[in-house]
Formats: structure tokens, C-alpha cells, sequence
């Protein structure tokens, strides 16, 4: 099954395609490094092996435009592909796996980037814990850049110094100002929570290497992103973070 989806693939640059694609991204490539990811970001739950269903693939702005006209025959396709490899290998999905392509202007001919996010895993199969640094349902993680000519290699998602970071929640809007921000329930603290299940200093944010981390200052309900416990966590925008029973989103404004 395999083959013939990989042949598929193929075919799909045969022709008047080929001859573009002999030093730009290959498709087959594409689908084997995809399944790579999906290898390398697997999560134990309570009696089944998850993985990745949800992928972002970018790619330069010449090879983007090679599978222009093509491009939902070829999500398609790695999606079927994906599908018939967590088959193989007995993994979990929790729903069929979706491919999304972007344009980077960072990235040259031949060279593109993968992230892998895991979405929604049923209530009963949430793992009790995890251990540090595993991947987390519904955070897209790393990402990972392969080429043609050059080995992998990884790369954090950065911060743009010129925007704006808030904490959005209840109304509100708080600009983290400066290179740390307290968060908690005291009236000394730079963004005050009135929440009962919020220590008087909860939690830190630092700004660090151009992004945001938050940082558990001993508190006694912890804090959580995106729904997973941690005692710190790098911040991208969207992360929603639960400090006490209050919900906030990290943005860029």
C-alpha cells in the first residue's frame, strides 16, 4: 500500500513537472520526512501509542510555487500516506491526518521545514503524566528544516522584538511590559489576578532570547499551557495559559 501511494506521489511530477523538481523538494521526500515526524513525536496514553495528525509544512517560495496547481491532489496524498503508515506501525490518530503548506522566504530552493502538532486526544486516554520536554496534545512544537544538499536541523519558532506581547482573558488585555512580568494575586504583582486560586506571586514571565517563558514561582495550584501541567513553558502565540482557574491567551500584537 506504501509503494503504491508513494508511486502516486510520484506520479504526480512525471511529465511536464519532472524536469522542474530535479533540485527542488521532491514530493516522496516530502512524505517519508513527514512520517518521520510522526515517528519521532509519539505520545504514550493510558493504552495506545498517539501521534502527530496535524502537520505544517513549509516551503520556499520557488518550490510553493512548483505545487501550485496541484498542491490539494498532493495534501491528499500525504495524508493518505501518513494514514497507511501509523497503520502499519500500529500508532494511534485521533482523527485522519491533515497536511497544511506555507510559504517561508527564509527557506531556499530544495530546503523545507516540518512541524507536527498532536490534536484532541480523548478525555479517557490523556496520559496521567508526562515526562518533561514530551510533546503535548495541541501544541505545535519545534520545527525541523531538511534539505536536498544539508542535514536536518532544528529550529525554534521565533518572536518578532517588534511586536507587542499581551495576556488576553476576562475583558482584558495586559501588555507584558519590560523583562519580567509577576503574575498573582497580590497587589504588588505587575498583572494582578483576583482569584482565589491564584498565589499572591503565581507565576514570572521573562522575556528570553527574543521570546516568552513562564515560570511556576512555588505556587500552590502550579500553572498550566495549554492544558498541560509544567513548572515553565516557552510561549507562542495562541498558547492558552491556566494560572489558578483563570484563562488567559498569549498573543502578538
Amino acid at each position: 500500500m506504501l509503494r503504491n501511494l508513494e508511486a502516486k506521489l510520484g506520479g504526480l511530477v512525471e511529465g511536464a513537472f519532472g524536469r522542474a523538481f530535479r533540485t527542488s523538494v521532491q514530493p516522496v521526500e516530502l512524505a517519508h520526512k513527514l512520517a518521520k515526524e510522526m515517528e519521532d513525536n509519539q505520545m504514550a496514553s493510558v493504552s495506545r501509542v498517539y501521534v502527530p495528525n496535524h502537520y505544517r509544512v513549509f516551503l520556499s517560495p520557488q518550490d510553493r510555487e512548483q505545487f501550485a496547481s496541484y498542491e490539494p491532489a498532493l495534501r491528499k496524498e500525504l495524508s493518505d500516506y501518513l494514514l497507511e503508515h501509523a497503520r502499519q506501525e500500529q500508532f494511534a490518530l485521533s482523527t485522519r491526518p491533515q497536511v497544511e503548506f506555507h510559504t517561508d522566504d527564509r527557506l531556499d530552493l530544495g530546503e523545507f521545514g516540518i512541524q507536527a502538532q498532536l490534536v484532541a486526544l480523548p478525555d479517557e486516554e490523556q496520559p496521567a503524566a508526562e515526562p518533561a520536554g514530551a510533546p503535548s496534545a495541541g501544541d505545535f512544537g519545534h520545527t525541523m528544516v531538511y534539505s536536498t544538499s544539508r542535514d536536518a536541523r532544528r529550529v525554534e519558532q521565533p518572536v518578532d522584538d517588534r511586536r507587542q506581547a499581551l495576556l488576553v482573558g476576562g475583558g482584558r488585555r495586559n501588555v507584558l511590559s519590560g523583562s519580567r512580568v509577576v503574575v498573582g494575586r497580590s497587589r504588588e504583582a505587575d498583572l494582578v489576578l483576583d482569584d482565589p486560586n491564584v498565589s499572591r506571586r503565581h507565576a514570572e514571565l521573562r522575556r528570553e532570547d527574543g521570546g516568552w517563558q513562564i515560570v511556576d514561582l512555588g505556587s500552590t495550584n502550579g500553572i498550566k499551557v495549554n492544558g498541560r501541567r509544567v513548572s515553565e513553558a516557552s510561549l507562542r502565540p495562541g498558547d492558552q495559559v491556566t494560572i489558578g482557574v483563570t484563562d488567559l491567551t498569549f498573543e502578538l500584537d
